[in-house]
């Protein structure tokens, strides 16, 4: 058993001088539970009184020696393979940095702040709400009855019967009226959806920015003040509009509100495909069934409402005939701005 003992040390000492040598199965091979070492010690019973005393004295010595050696192995690795890391990833901090690339605002992002910034000038404040809307202020609330186009469901991405993705920012206009009372001036910019095949000019997700300006006395004339402000400051003070007589749900009287061609002066070119004038939005006076909906008596206050498509405005300001660039994430198309 002495010999044996012998043996199992001799052996251990020469794997552990391997370059290669795997500590740990070494560790579980020679002095694990079922190991070589503890193997030798379970046959003592076998021996004699006199003998067990002295193979035991062994036994501890042969497993101290192993167990420093390994131990000793254990550190040189660790030390090895951290002298090889720092090797591999050794920097000369005396060399030049890369060059940082600075981004710039999508097109997109710079149009939106921009249009804030008018708005804002005119005493508008910035409304937010949620993406996921419920029907009833998505559509009821505004006077869209259940029959109509816009609440098939092939326009509108519906979660439940009565959940969706809001298909318009107006959603946000019937909870500020819900919770503020007059007067009220807000723009509503935001992401929407609809369910529309993805080409140059339609895409199932866009961005809109709608206003509502509610209070005594507000006309028709007030919303045509406003657009006009706005269309000189964001395409030219000798921008002109034009309204067209539509028809929306939730205001009357409507109009479409077009804008004289920025590029052309109004004679006629490529952008405005040779009429003069751009449509950018619809426009009209809240309906007052909208109004009382909201809690708002429409024999006292009347208001205004407009919105526009955020990926139009800045298609027709920058002269870009594909929407799909805007989220394509081409840096040749995105450097241009």
């Amino acid at each position: 058993m002495k010999e044996k003992l012998q043996q199992i040390k001799s052996a251990a000492l020469l794997e552990l001088q391997s370059p290669e040598c795997d500590t740990e199965a070494l560790r579980v091979r020679y002095l694990g539970k079922k190991g070589e070492l503890t193997a030798v010690l379970r046959g003592m019973g076998a021996l004699s009184p006199e003998e067990r005393p002295i193979v035991g004295q062994m036994a501890n010595e042969v497993r101290a020696e192993i167990e420093a050696a390994l131990t000793a192995k254990v550190a040189e690795l660790k030390e090895k393979a951290l002298a090889d890391q720092l090797c591999r990833e050794k920097l000369d901090v005396t060399m030049p940095a890369a060059p940082i690339r600075m981004g710039h605002q999508h097109p997109l992002t710079r149009a939106q702040r921009e249009m804030e910034e008018i708005f804002i000038g005119m005493g508008f404040e910035i409304a937010e709400g949620p993406e996921v809307e419920y029907d009833y202020y998505n559509f009821q609330a505004l006077n869209i009855p259940e029959n109509h186009p816009a609440r098939d469901t092939q326009d509108t991405f519906y979660i439940t019967d009565n959940i969706l993705l809001r298909s318009q920012t107006s959603p946000v206009q019937v909870r500020v009226m819900e919770q503020k009372k007059p007067p009220i001036r807000v723009i509503s910019p935001g992401r929407v959806y609809r369910s529309d095949a993805l080409d140059a000019t339609h895409s199932p997700l866009f961005h809109q920015m709608e206003g509502l300006v509610v209070d005594k006395g507000i006309t028709m004339s007030d919303l045509k003040g406003t657009l006009e402000t706005f269309a000189r400051k964001m395409f030219g003070e000798e921008t002109k509009i034009r309204f067209r007589p539509h028809h929306f749900p939730f205001t009357e009287p409507s109009a479409e509100v077009d804008v004289s061609c920025f590029v052309c002066g109004g004679k006629g070119c490529r952008v405005c495909k040779g009429e003069g004038w751009i449509e950018i939005l619809g426009a009209g006076m809240v309906h007052p069934f909208v109004l009382s909906n909201c809690g708002i008596d429409p024999e006292v206050y009347s208001g205004f409402a407009f919105g526009m498509g955020l990926e139009r405005v800045t298609m027709t300001r920058y002269g870009i005939d594909d929407i799909r660039l805007f989220y394509e994430n081409d840096e040749r198309f995105l450097k241009q701005f």
